[in-house]
């Protein structure tokens, strides 16, 4: 990925022509396609009712594919999720995770993890696949052990990013990944024009995980753009 636009950069748009055109509607066909490959089943579409029922965002179903397919390439075993929000994302990580393997999930709302609960059970998984912590991520996460997990989800508070991926290179082991979810944020994270502060922690997110010696970094445009890096 090219270098971010600074405050300070000018860029003039123009409208794309004749085979820009169709590229870009390409683009769109292919993306929109991608994003309905990997089927549904009941229970995530009654999760995904939830989420949109209390205003909040969930994963498309592009992005639960791919961290279906990561969870199942890592063949992990324990997953840390921050953000359980009403269960989205949990079910596509157990569905990659190893049939005997935990998911241990982390949000502030503990209402929300009822919602997930009840996805989770629905979705056929055993009470004893998720351990659900209510609480905020950053005082959740320090107790957790040390190299003791195969992959970490990052749905939280963007403001936290930075923190979020600190505490998830400990948490890691070598060859474990770590996935963000959101970093294009509709876009904004590329456009030069004046931006709040959780894109800007979102830029220096990117950068951070690009530059890194200890990471092997992959940026995959599914859903809101999803933010991958192997730890070394």
């Amino acid at each position: 990925m090219c270098g971010f636009p600074r405050p300070t950069d000018t860029v003039t748009a123009r409208q794309p022509r004749g085979q820009e055109r169709a590229i870009t509607g390409n683009r769109q066909t292919g993306w929109a396609f991608a994003d309905a490959f990997v089927a549904e089943d009941e229970a995530l579409r009654w999760a995904r009712d939830r989420a949109r029922e209390a205003g909040l965002p969930s994963v498309s179903p592009g992005t639960g594919a791919a961290l279906r397919m990561l969870a199942a390439t890592a063949d992990a075993k324990a997953v840390a999720e921050i953000g359980t929000g009403t269960g989205v994302s949990g079910i596509h990580l157990l569905h990659g995770m190893r049939p005997d393997g935990v998911l241990t999930t982390v949000d502030p709302e503990p209402d929300r993890q009822q919602f997930a609960r009840q996805a989770f059970r629905a979705a056929g998984f055993a009470g004893n696949r998720a351990r659900f912590i209510p609480g905020r991520a950053l005082d959740v996460l320090p107790r957790l052990a040390d190299g003791g997990y195969d992959l970490v989800f990052c749905d939280g508070d963007r403001l936290e990013s930075l923190e979020y991926l600190a505490e998830s290179l400990r948490l890691l082991r070598p060859g474990g990944l770590v996935c963000f979810e959101g970093v294009f944020a509709d876009g904004r994270t590329v456009d030069s024009g004046p931006q709040p502060v959780e894109v800007l922690h979102l830029r220096d997110l990117l950068r951070t995980v690009r530059e890194s010696p200890d990471l092997v970094p992959s940026l995959l445009p599914v859903g809101d753009g999803l933010l991958c890096a192997v730890k070394r």
